[in-house]
């Protein structure tokens, strides 16, 4: 089990003493969901074959450790959701607790993860869709909101950096899009924080670019690109925590990916949040899951995108239909308005 930090010497045990952070279970779990992530992207067998042990022992972690609580549901304890606190009825202030949403997501994401992998026997498969069956469901708030917790409770920081509650919506996938429900109670989420104050390390709004992509909010994204160049880089580009941290950038450009292609649930969109003030442009070498190369171009209203393949295979893209690609170049032309 891995915390939310380590050292140079790899060292696992809760670092510092910020009871909101330090102890926090799921490190490991998140890191494997990039195991199950690259191979969607490369379909690398090789790669899923030597590292799929450890998504596995993962799993074991929380198979021996999750615990019932009243409704039966499998929860996560003690946690806390990073690193916000939380107001109980009677006005007391905590942050260790039974259960936080994004435990759940990120548990999510490693079950089906494994699942979707094939490569588990029929009674890990068995087990596995039996947790995934009695995680916690994603909770409304009497607001409309997405819990931050396994109960009601609110929010100590409304305008917290942290979005763990969005888990589910980026970079998981358990909010998709098809759910008007659960986008709107997302949007909700979002602009609740950002209301109070959220977004003001550059970490951060590089986060919520990527989930108002998810969104398909473009000029929301593009409102949020604009900030984070406004003041949250640095004059040599770096991001600004203060002082300095790599996924700021990294997760900025991630979200200007986000905007013009996404392949998440089975499904390719082209332009799912083209700003208009994005009015051309092009991007070449994105990749979609499935191992698909994709070049975009737009212009006004019209675009073309070419993917290409190293051999043939069906995939679905939104707006047209299930699609026969074949090896090399395929080219349409849509509109991306």
């Amino acid at each position: 089990m891995a915390h939310h930090n380590t050292d140079i010497h790899g060292d696992c045990a809760p670092q510092d003493t910020l009871s909101s952070s330090s102890y926090w279970q799921m490190g490991a779990a998140w890191l494997c969901l990039h195991i199950f992530e690259h191979y969607r992207y490369t379909e690398d067998e090789n790669f899923l074959d030597e590292y799929l042990p450890y998504a596995r022992e993962a799993a074991l972690f929380f198979e021996d450790t999750l615990i019932s609580n009243s409704r039966g549901e499998l929860i996560v304890s003690p946690t806390s959701s990073p690193e916000n606190c939380y107001h109980l009825p009677n006005g007391e202030v905590g942050n260790l607790c039974a259960g936080t949403s994004m435990d759940s997501q990120i548990l999510y994401e490693l079950f089906s993860g494994l699942i979707e992998s094939k490569k588990i026997s029929e009674e890990e498969r068995e087990r596995y869709e039996n947790i995934v069956k009695n995680l916690p469901p994603i909770k409304l708030d009497s607001g409309g909101a997405i819990c931050e917790w396994t109960e009601p409770w609110e929010e100590v920081d409304k305008g917290h950096r942290h979005i763990s509650h969005l888990f589910a919506l980026y970079p998981g996938t358990q909010i998709d899009f098809s759910d008007k429900t659960l986008t709107l109670a997302a949007e909700k989420t979002l602009l609740r924080r950002l209301e109070n104050g959220g977004g003001h390390t550059g970490w951060s709004r590089a986060w919520i670019i990527n989930l108002w992509a998810r969104l398909r909010k473009g000029e929301r994204a593009w409102d949020d690109i604009k900030k984070y160049f406004e003041i949250s880089v640095l004059p040599n580009l770096f991001d600004n925590h203060p002082p300095f941290q790599i996924d700021g950038n990294f997760g900025t450009t991630a979200a200007m990916a986000e905007m013009l292609i996404q392949s998440h649930n089975g499904r390719i969109v082209f332009f799912p949040a083209l700003p208009k003030e994005w009015k051309s442009g092009s991007a070449t070498g994105l990749v979609t899951k499935g191992k698909i190369t994709a070049d975009l171009k737009w212009n006004g209203e019209k675009g073309e995108v070419v993917l290409k393949t190293e051999k043939g295979k069906t995939v679905f893209i939104e707006g047209i239909g299930e699609t026969a690609l074949v090896k090399g170049e395929n080219k349409f032309t849509v509109n991306v308005r």
